[in-house]
């Protein structure tokens, strides 16, 4: 089946998903699906994407995005390709560390001496493909290295669990793993399974910590959260309150130019920087609590 793409950007989230959510009413042929992304950069920009099954009216989606205020929408027809497939064969393992992050295609290729992680590459992200994911497994190894052994450990905003299951696999205890996203918490539970590792990594839906497991498993001697930039920074507050003093939060999903401050609302709530690392365009975070 073919299907169409039409993509355009706007100032403001509220302007963004008002633009969708008219597409998925005014237009004809209706679009099957729309999305709304933020552009990090720092200028505000919201990405908005409308999916259709069939060939879009043109004229239409520049009339809708004039009365936005929008750019006009960029059109694109995709070709027919099982993208899974497509991914599975492009996406090689990863090593970040001790960690051996790989689809079930690549199972034969597990290293004697690595931590595997099963995630499939339908599971598209927290792969550990991206940079934040890597740099997150990286900082892990490093404290595993030094001989740290924390004991309660919590990801927030686990996507696929890959964090929480790395550290489920070394330190044997239990880790709470928890994203607002119920899609993703299914996701995450799954992946649980088929990584052995039920029982050891209990996937919760919350935003932040506010889950009654979280709150009861606090404070915690390690926390993952891979998000975004103003969630982390929202977020330290109740981090602060979370992590027992000595303790870490690894800290990602920030672009370059966002650490600073990032680094700067945690720094405000007692936690000192141990060391930044920059992958690409991300850079990953190990803080710990005064």
């Amino acid at each position: 089946m073919a299907t169409w793409t039409a993509l355009t950007h706007l100032p403001g989230r509220a302007a963004a998903e008002a633009l969708a959510a008219q597409g998925e009413e005014v237009l004809d042929p209706l679009p099957a699906g729309s999305g709304v992304f933020e552009v990090e950069d720092g200028s505000d920009s919201w990405e908005v994407g409308l999916y259709f099954t069939e060939a879009p009216d043109e004229v239409a989606l520049a009339l809708l995005a004039a009365a936005a205020g929008a750019q006009p929408f960029a059109v694109s027809e995709l070709p027919e390709v099982d993208w899974v497939a497509h991914v599975r064969r492009e996406l090689k393992p990863v090593v970040a560390g001790r960690f051996f992050v790989h689809g079930a295609h690549d199972a034969d290729k597990v290293p004697p001496d690595a931590e595997p992680l099963l995630i499939e590459a339908a599971m598209a992200f927290g792969t550990g493909h991206h940079g934040t994911t890597r740099g997150c497994l990286e900082a892990l190894d490093r404290l595993i290295e030094a001989g740290e052994r924390p004991e309660r450990i919590a990801d927030i905003g686990c996507g696929t669990a890959v964090l929480a299951m790395a550290a489920a696999r070394v330190f044997r205890h239990t880790v709470v793993a928890g994203d607002m996203d119920p899609l993703a918490v299914e996701t995450a539970a799954a992946n649980v399974i088929a990584n052995g590792l039920a029982g050891r990594v209990e996937c919760v839906v919350a935003e932040g910590f506010d889950h009654p497991l979280l709150e009861a498993a606090a404070p915690y001697d390690l926390v993952f959260a891979n998000i975004l930039k103003q969630p982390l920074i929202d977020l330290a507050p109740d981090m602060a309150a979370s992590i027992a003093p000595g303790g870490r939060a690894i800290l990602s999903g920030i672009l370059v130019p966002q650490a600073e401050a990032v680094e700067a609302a945690y720094h405000a709530q007692g936690f000192a920087t141990e060391r930044r690392d920059d992958l690409g365009e991300w850079t990953t975070l190990a803080m710990r609590r005064a």
